[in-house]
C-alpha cells in the first residue's frame, strides 16, 4: 500500500491517456525499474498499473476494489487462501482489504491491474 501512496504522492499531472499498448507498459515498467509496477493512467478513482513481480509477490491487501487481467506468462494465483490457475487474458477481482498474491508464475509473467472506487 505505501508505494501507491507514495506513487500519488510524487505524481505530476499528466493528461488522461485513452490508449496505452503493452509495449508501452513495459518500457514504462523499465523505465520505473527496480519497482516491480507503474502506474499508467490515473483519473478520478480509476488507476491502471502493469505489474510484474520478479521471483516473489510481496503485495499487501490494498484499499481500493482491483482487477487483474493477465497480460503474459501463467502462475497461481491466492486470494484468502483459495488458489487459481491463471493465465493470459485470465481477468480475477478481488475486493478490497483481501489477502491475494501470485506464485509459482513463470519468469514472463505480468499483469494489468486496475484500481477503482473508493478506499476503504
Amino acid at each position: 500500500m505505501d508505494h501507491h501512496l507514495d506513487q500519488i504522492l510524487a505524481a505530476e499531472a499528466k493528461p488522461t491517456k485513452y490508449h496505452i499498448t503493452k509495449e508501452e507498459a513495459i518500457a514504462a515498467l523499465e523505465d520505473s525499474a527496480p519497482q516491480p509496477f507503474v502506474t499508467l493512467l490515473r483519473h478520478g478513482e480509476l488507476e491502471v498499473e502493469y505489474y510484474k513481480p520478479d521471483q516473489v509477490d510481496n503485495q499487501l491487501p490494498h484499499e481500493k476494489d482491483e482487477l487483474y487481467i493477465i497480460a503474459s506468462g501463467s502462475g497461481e494465483f491466492v486470494l484468502e487462501g483459495e488458489r487459481y490457475d491463471v493465465k493470459v487474458h485470465d481477468v480475477l477481482f478481488v475486493k478490497a482489504g483481501q489477502e491475494h498474491r501470485f506464485v509459482n508464475f513463470t519468469d514472463d509473467f505480468a499483469t494489468w491491474v486496475i484500481f477503482y472506487g473508493i478506499k476503504r
